[in-house]
């Protein structure tokens, strides 16, 4: 999880990078939509959590007791890591 001066720093980056990008227009103030990014950003980190939870407890109910760190766990973390998000996209 980022802690709450990184999600900071991301959101004025994000902020800033808007402002640049000649696709996006800018209409609010920066405090309402640095509020709004931060949401956003929030969210999207407890999605995340949440499907690395969900890939964990899958992973552990594996029989062959693939221990986590070794190239084998690795490797069905980010498969099982993928197939969740996808999901969640979808829901």
């Amino acid at each position: 999880m980022l802690s709450e001066d990184k999600v900071t720093h991301l959101s004025h980056v994000i902020l800033q990078a808007l402002k640049k990008s000649s696709s996006a227009t800018v209409r609010s103030d920066d405090g309402r939509l640095l509020k709004h990014i931060k949401r956003v950003l929030a969210a999207e980190l407890e999605a995340e959590a949440e499907i690395d939870r969900k890939v964990k407890a899958k992973l552990a109910t594996y029989s062959r007791g693939i221990v986590e760190g070794s190239p084998e766990w690795d490797v069905l973390y980010r498969k099982t890591f993928e197939e969740e998000t996808k999901k969640h996209a979808k829901g």
